[in-house]
């Protein structure tokens, strides 16, 4: 039996991070998240993912360290300060293994990505029923026009090539 099962966006967040620190934590808010999954017999079938974060959010950056660069420090001021993933193709591997791919567009550059996403499970809260997944990618900065280098500027970690995109999301039935 198929169930559709919607975004919570106050319960899903971003994180983006180097090898050696937190870039950018962007929680969940009503505007931030769109999309749905199809479960059947406890198994995704299908699923269609958007997200759009603002990097100016004031919550982006309260958790991180003075010398930890900040992802808006990789943005020139005159930028568009958006980060958008929109999905394109669902492909189910297993019953926790698949790969979203889809649209990513950083600094007004869309690229083709794709994306792991495993199943992490159902849970209850409260009455509602849940399923919870994460989605990660590693995504090469400098396709992005990310060029700044943090470590010049404020003594702190160098910056890696890759970027890693954790994505926690939850769905409620």
């Amino acid at each position: 039996m198929e169930n559709e099962w919607a975004i919570d966006s106050n319960q899903s967040d971003v994180l983006i991070k180097s090898r050696h620190s937190l870039i950018g934590y962007m929680p969940g808010n009503k505007t931030n998240f769109k999309g749905h999954v199809a479960i059947e017999n406890d198994e995704v079938e299908d699923a269609s993912i958007e997200f759009s974060l603002n990097v100016h959010d004031k919550k982006v950056n309260s958790i991180q360290k003075n010398k930890e660069p900040k992802f808006i420090d990789l943005f020139e001021e005159d930028e568009t300060p958006l980060i958008q993933f929109k999905s394109t193709s669902f492909q189910k591997i297993n019953k926790n293994i698949n790969f979203l791919k889809g649209f990513l567009t950083i600094k007004n550059i869309t690229k083709v990505v794709e994306l792991d996403t495993e199943f992490i499970g159902f849970n209850n809260y409260n009455g509602v029923q849940k399923a919870s997944f994460e989605v990660t990618g590693n995504i090469n900065r400098k396709d992005f026009g990310l060029n700044y280098n943090i470590l010049s500027h404020n003594g702190g970690y160098p910056i890696g090539r890759d970027i890693k995109l954790i994505a926690n999301l939850e769905f409620t039935h």
